[in-house]
């Protein structure tokens, strides 16, 4: 019986450093029918020549360069020049546990298309993990242990980038990478959500991910705050909201003044709420602030929270529960 093809997508830029014990991973994967693409995005290092000799002696990797610029070029040439019934990606500076091809492979066959095969991902670094992937970390794995990824899609990406697999037929009907939008890991788990693909659970540390002071979510421009916060309201007001039922925007900080500048630039409506008394009855950008007790008079809202707090946050979802709102469908977290 013929094995399925999986095909590995990966874009490198300068990752001499890491490539090696990344290749190796893949290599000694317990899953062995898989071809990895891989695409060298203008590197200035000796990472190219060490890929290209990991290429001579396995023919599973396919080295190309890239005439385009940026992540999203080299991922669609990879994914052109892919022949797998199964895709997925991966980063050049991180590792595969051994059995992520496989287990992976296995779940998608088991649930068949328009399901994501997922797993738990693992950080590690030279000095101390941060707190931040620390909790995001747990976060995330927490969510892809139930499946329950979509609930929080609008906090942070909520399908790790270099840790799903989906069949080519449904990659395609999501658009693949086709979008020239970042960041793009989020964009693409936003089209996985908008075209119904279905999140398998998984207990499995799948993937590990490498932190370091110049990875570029850390320092490129596309993976900043803004780019996140445009993409979520996109995302949101194209798939989640409801123009017959009241919008209600509630947290004044950054993100909050963010998000009501674009909900006024796409002219949409909506009450502003907050618990800082010293803005409530004020106005910024001409919109009046209420108090959080405003809701209680409105019928059936819909709530965006950009209150980062975690305390405040559990507050907020016990007062938005008792008036009969559901997560994920009549109030988002977006932080």
């Amino acid at each position: 019986m013929q094995q399925s093809l999986i095909s590995i997508l990966t874009p490198f830029k300068n990752s001499s450093a890491f490539i090696s014990p990344y290749l190796e991973s893949i290599i000694k994967q317990t899953y062995a029918h898989w071809e990895l693409v891989i695409v060298d995005d203008h590197s200035t290092d000796e990472s190219y020549n060490l890929v290209a000799s990991f290429a001579q002696r396995d023919h599973r990797i396919k080295l190309l360069k890239t005439n385009g610029h940026g992540i999203i070029d080299a991922l669609r040439l990879a994914f052109k020049k892919s022949s797998g019934h199964y895709i997925t990606r991966m980063d050049s500076d991180d590792l595969m546990a051994p059995n992520k091809l496989e287990l992976m492979l296995h779940d998608l066959k088991t649930h068949g298309n328009g399901h994501i095969a997922l797993g738990l991902v693992s950080y590690f670094c030279e000095g101390e993990l941060g707190e931040g992937y620390q909790n995001y970390e747990k976060w995330l794995n927490g969510l892809t242990q139930s499946g329950t990824n979509y609930t929080e899609i609008y906090k942070e990406c909520v399908i790790p980038s270099p840790c799903w697999m989906v069949s080519r037929e449904d990659l395609i009907t999501c658009g693949a990478f086709e979008r020239n939008v970042y960041p793009e890991d989020y964009d693409l788990a936003f089209r996985f959500y908008q075209n119904g693909l279905k999140c398998i659970p998984s207990n499995n540390v799948l993937h590990y991910w490498r932190d370091y002071q110049n990875r570029t979510s850390r320092t490129h421009d596309h993976y900043a705050a803004n780019h996140f916060l445009k993409l979520k309201m996109h995302y949101f007001l194209e798939l989640d909201y409801n123009v017959k039922r009241p919008l209600v925007l509630w947290g004044a900080g950054f993100k909050g003044k963010f998000c009501a500048k674009l909900l006024k630039k796409n002219k949409v409506p909506f009450i502003w709420i907050c618990n800082n008394p010293k803005k409530i009855g004020k106005h910024i950008y001409n919109v009046k602030l209420h108090a959080v007790s405003t809701i209680n008079q409105l019928h059936q809202p819909q709530v965006i929270v950009t209150v980062a707090n975690k305390k405040s946050q559990n507050w907020i979802a016990t007062v938005l529960e008792k008036l009969h709102l559901l997560k994920a469908k009549d109030y988002f977290f977006f932080c």
